[in-house]
């Protein structure tokens, strides 16, 4: 076999632990080409004619999100595998560079490569049993993950959402008045009727899968307790990024297999809440970028998971959204910059699947720049037209909109008023559609993304 490619010294140290820690020798190691640093790697053993093939699921390094540790998701498939739940078994924690050492499961993601209808609705079926089990796990035996049961039914809804504020604002560089809206509907709308609290995916809706059966359910990072609807939420997250199909079916499988009632007005605010935690999560990086990120994906994410409980909003207050206007391309005199870049960073076959990786990433920031550049100046005037009808005077630019929108967000009450709450989000879906609509060239999988709305109709 082919020795390993030439890696940095920090992963030489990764591959040196791993080689002492399961007696054997790296020969294969292939980087995964996405925004987090993970391995595919080939270990060959003599008491085995077949080398074993790892993941090594690396820290999340300068996009961090200081929630939960990479030591808290090894304890959870830990414990999910004592439990016969199908996940990757963990051989170990490697503590430089940090990482859990894992198997490779079978099967591939993403529902919508299902070879059909059947298939889909079979593995659907599947993952809706198995989620029945994790949320039958005794509160008893969940321990070991160092998370307090919630105290009331307040505590149960919001789960861990006010440690994700508290990070955002421990980060926070910039006005946010749309996450800001969104906080403070979470906040005056958690459900007081739900007490059944059991340990939930959160991120749920997540596998691998063949043969129309799930081979693993995977990325568990974000397991926390929780009512056990937030995971028919995070599916509606989800499916946002990788299609599932209608899952109104699903839910009622779910409902079926596990006893517990749909209350669709919990799942619409556990899928407001899950979805806001990504903005709370991202706003930071997409406002000051460190060397390196994706900015494109991260930008991608802020606008899908900010749309996404505008659109739950409107359906719930009856408030119909319309499309906003693109206006003509319009030349500046930085046109040919733009221009230019995007030539220069476009598509190109390298070698090295992360180095084309990197390579791509940089070819989408160059053409949401470009487009930025001709259709941005007139969008922002759109914007401010709207802020400007709203609130009854105009601000000079959009830094003072932002301000502006956040102060007006922060002086309301504890009272609910639908009529405001319904002007908040006709403004605020048309800003957010806005920056999406030129992005939209580069979203790839997030092009076109719309959540879906379940349940009775909304009045």
């Amino acid at each position: 076999m082919s020795e390993p490619p030439k890696v940095s010294e920090q992963w030489q140290r990764a591959f040196a632990w791993i080689e002492s820690e399961l007696d054997g020798k790296v020969v294969r190691a292939e980087r995964q080409p996405r925004w987090r640093p993970a391995w595919f790697i080939d270990l060959e053993r003599d008491r085995s004619d077949e080398p074993l093939a790892i993941y090594f699921r690396g820290e999340r390094g300068e996009s961090a999100h200081g929630v939960y540790s990479l030591e808290h998701e090894m304890r959870v498939l830990q414990l999910l595998e004592r439990h016969g739940i199908p996940v990757p078994h963990v051989y170990g924690f490697c503590p430089e560079p940090r990482g859990i050492v894992m198997d490779v499961s079978p099967g591939r993601v993403n529902l919508s490569t299902a070879t059909d209808d059947a298939e889909r609705e079979a593995v659907l079926d599947d993952y809706m049993g198995i989620l029945a089990r994790i949320h039958g796990i005794e509160l008893s035996e969940l321990g070991t993950l160092g998370i307090d049961p919630p105290a009331n039914s307040r505590a149960l809804g919001l789960s861990d959402f006010e440690g994700w504020e508290r990070a955002y604002r421990r980060r926070k560089v910039r006005p946010e008045p749309v996450i800001e809206f969104l906080v403070n509907w979470i906040k005056r709308n958690v459900p007081s009727d739900r007490s059944k609290a059991c340990l939930v995916c959160s991120d749920s809706g997540q596998f691998l899968f063949e043969h129309g059966a799930v081979t693993a359910v995977i990325d568990l990072e974000l397991a926390t307790l929780g009512d056990p609807l937030a995971d028919l939420a995070g599916m509606l997250s989800r499916d946002l990024s990788e299609p599932m199909g209608d899952l109104a079916g699903a839910f009622e499988t779910y409902e079926r297999l596990s006893g517990e009632r749909l209350d669709y007005d919990a799942i619409d605010f556990h899928t407001v809440r899950f979805c806001t935690i990504t903005p709370l999560a991202v706003a930071h990086l997409v406002a000051t970028p460190p060397p390196g990120v994706d900015w494109v994906q991260y930008l991608g994410w802020y606008c899908v998971w900010l749309r996404g409980p505008l659109e739950i909003l409107a359906a719930r207050l009856g408030v119909e959204l319309e499309p906003i206007e693109a206006p003509p391309p319009a030349q500046t005199r930085h046109s040919p910059g733009h221009d230019a870049l995007a030539a220069m960073l476009g598509p190109s076959k390298l070698e090295d699947p992360f180095a084309g990786y990197q390579r791509d990433a940089a070819g989408r920031v160059a053409e949401y720049l470009l487009r930025a550049d001709r259709f941005g100046p007139a969008l922002e005037q759109q914007n401010l037209d709207d802020v400007e009808a709203l609130l009854g005077t105009r601000p000079d630019d959009w830094q003072a909109a932002e301000r502006r929108l956040e102060a007006w967000i922060k002086s309301w009450s504890q009272l609910d008023d639908p009529r405001r709450e319904a002007d908040a989000v006709r403004l605020f879906h048309r800003i957010i559609s806005r920056l999406e609509w030129i992005l939209s060239p580069v979203m790839r999988e997030l092009e076109g993304a719309k959540i879906q709305i379940l349940g009775p109709s909304r009045s």
